[in-house]
């Protein structure tokens, strides 16, 4: 087997001429220099240099691997070095898969500080809600993915047949969900960075008339509304918790767009509860915003946190990529 120190010594000795100036030129003894070709004309099953009066000189066969050696020992100088680029953080790159609401608040303050501090590092973003998100990240698409889970709630199971439709209709999208919803949240081959709680709030139309009551809505006041729900999980979240107050949400309204969601319930046409951090990217005009309380007075929240497989959270853009985005979080 051909090693690369082998190689080196190879080199040094056909610009040397000798093993003792070759030794001399590497910082080792003659004797090393000596035993490193015997090794190396070992691998190869035939001499490599010839003595010539003083001096040594290659073989047909010396020359023929020098040739080689040469470009093989650029290679993997420029490997190394762009190696030690990465590990230095003065080069590489991290991909992140975002959910909407984190792109609009969490990365841009996160990259901003990453660039400032290390501008060779590149950073890449694409959106994606989990459970497809965790599919790119275990397929290798990312380094990081920005994800969320909601904390069982007051331990009800309810099936989302609010919605209109059939009871048949209800059960599939009841199953579709869960499906969704446990896809999403396996964490357990993942690195979980926690970031934050993000807390719940109730959107009512303005001139609701427990708009301004100034405390917390309990979700069993709300339970004759019609509701406007986001996202899959979002929504079966959103089942489970007025299960737990007792009755099952009439939702006539379904989107993934926050803007829409604030414009539906601003129009009048139903109340909706949504993550604080979706608002803050979105104006709430002719909405009031008060806190939610659940049917056990436990806070509603959505746990928000970065993942990345465990190898790659060795890495020191990926590791330093997690760091800035839980200094942007601690900063909400």
């Amino acid at each position: 087997m051909i090693e690369a120190r082998h190689l080196r010594v190879l080199r040094a000795v056909a610009r040397t001429g000798s093993f003792s100036a070759a030794a001399r030129e590497l910082g080792c003894t003659q004797p090393a220099i000596s035993q490193q070709m015997k090794a190396l004309e070992k691998s190869v099953d035939t001499p490599l240099v010839v003595r010539s009066g003083r001096g040594m000189q290659l073989s047909e066969a010396g020359r023929v691997l020098l040739k080689h050696a040469t470009g093989i020992l650029a290679g993997l100088s420029a490997a190394e070095e762009e190696v030690a680029a990465i590990a230095g953080l003065r080069a590489g790159r991290v991909r992140l898969v975002s959910f909407p609401t984190a792109s609009s608040t969490l990365v841009p303050p996160a990259v901003a500080r990453l660039r400032d501090s290390h501008p060779g590092v590149r950073v890449s973003l694409v959106e994606a809600e989990p459970p497809e998100s965790l599919a790119m990240l275990r397929g290798g698409e990312c380094e990081i993915a920005l994800a969320f889970r909601y904390p069982q709630s007051d331990g009800a199971t309810a099936s989302p047949a609010a919605a209109h439709g059939s009871p048949r209709e209800a059960r599939a999208e009841a199953n579709l969900e869960a499906q969704q919803l446990s896809a999403g949240t396996d964490w357990s081959d993942l690195v979980v960075t926690p970031l934050l709680d993000d807390p719940l709030v109730g959107l009512l139309p303005a001139g609701h008339p427990l708009a301004g009551r100034g405390g917390p809505v309990g979700l069993a006041e709300l339970a004759g509304e019609q509701w406007i729900a986001g996202c899959p999980q979002c929504r079966g979240h959103l089942v489970e918790l007025c299960a737990g107050a007792g009755f099952e949400p009439r939702i006539d309204f379904a989107t993934d767009d926050y803007p829409a969601v604030v414009g539906l319930v601003a129009a009048g046409l139903g109340v909706a509860v949504l993550p604080r951090l979706a608002l803050q990217s979105v104006r709430p005009d002719g909405v009031s915003t008060v806190p939610v309380r659940t049917a056990s007075g436990v806070p509603a929240v959505r746990q928000v946190v970065a993942l990345t497989l465990p190898d790659l959270a060795e890495v020191p853009a990926v590791a330093l990529m997690q760091e800035r985005l839980a200094g942007a979080a601690a900063h909400r």
